[in-house]
């Protein structure tokens, strides 16, 4: 199994340069949650890319983390186990990605199957809902759209909105159906955000809080939610989440130097032809704020070979 020889000493920096690229993702879905391309075929694409360094964060699952690793490993990737788990917070849907060096252990495996069953209680509901503004058997045809039996969520629901006619595209199923705010938009069933961090901190991982600028918050709300975040055990913040405004990011930025939390780095990745891609995300500013791969927890990166991080074995759930 080939190492990576000084990979993350040559290409991520102890510290954020302006301008500077970097061959590292934090942030990617596959087809175990709602992404488009297989765990084996994401990191084909990764590796073409360039990457040297990724994350695989399916929402509210590591199910294709072990498919990940065997790729990495044939791809000479470096691959850190995750997932994205979505929480509250004041009544807002917060997403929260767990970077889980060890795999998946303690609390977050009774913690994945409580947020499997919240997802499939949550989907009836988003179902019944869709039904009665006009697209009937919403289960069975987001179903459809999912080719499989996992957990449904709502771009399950925008695709079969989509594919039925009764929107244009993608985002017209979210502004109208299933955005912040919308019918479909149904957050009742999430843990609150000091509960999903917790599972994750107790389990050996690094909590990161997911795309912060795209929750609609003024910027002393922001402050506040990273405030909550980080009284739970959160360390980290996705500084740059695919494109996004320079001068948001340089005041995000700022905010995260004020607390001293530690930068990540993902695009959102879930299918080819949208705007994120592999990799691909706007240019991180000059900052103090550490990247997150210096955080204790991970710093071991430097010398993980490919393939999964860490040497205890994925525990699957049931």
């Amino acid at each position: 199994m080939p190492l990576l020889p000084n990979a993350l000493a040559s290409v991520l920096p102890t510290a954020f340069d302006a301008d500077q690229r970097y061959s590292v993702d934090l942030h990617m879905h596959s087809t175990a949650s709602d992404g488009a391309l297989s765990p084996t075929d994401l990191v084909t694409l990764c590796a073409g890319r360039g990457l040297t360094h990724m994350a695989l964060t399916d929402h509210d699952t590591m199910e294709g983390v072990e498919e990940a690793s065997r790729a990495a490993q044939q791809a000479g990737l470096c691959l850190v186990p995750g997932c994205e788990l979505s929480t509250r917070w004041q009544g807002i849907n917060i997403h929260v990605v767990a970077l889980m060096p060890g795999g998946l252990q303690g609390p977050m495996i009774e913690g994945l199957e409580q947020q499997r069953e919240a997802r499939i209680k949550r989907a009836e509901v988003i179902a019944e809902r869709l039904e009665k503004m006009g697209l009937p058997n919403a289960l069975e045809k987001a179903r459809a759209q999912a080719g499989g039996d996992r957990p449904l969520g709502r771009p399950d629901f925008a695709r079969a909105l989509v594919a039925e006619g009764v929107v244009a595209d993608w985002a017209g199923a979210f502004k109208r159906y299933l955005g912040s705010g919308k019918k479909g938009d149904v957050k009742a069933h999430w843990p609150e955000i000091s509960e999903a961090v917790g599972w994750v901190v107790a389990s050996g991982g690094v909590a990161v809080l997911a795309h912060p600028l795209r929750y609609g918050l003024t910027r002393r709300k922001r402050g506040l939610l990273m405030d909550t975040f980080m009284e739970a055990g959160g360390q980290g913040v996705e500084l740059v989440s695919g494109q996004q405004n320079p001068d948001a990011t340089r005041d995000l930025a700022r905010q995260l130097v004020e607390r001293e939390l530690y930068a990540s780095l993902g695009s959102d990745f879930h299918f080819p032809g949208s705007h994120a891609a592999p990799g691909s995300m706007s240019p991180v500013p000059r900052t103090a704020a550490p990247p997150i791969w210096q955080h204790p927890r991970l710093a071991h990166l430097r010398d993980a070979p490919s393939g999964m991080l860490g040497a205890k074995p994925l525990n699957k759930l049931s």
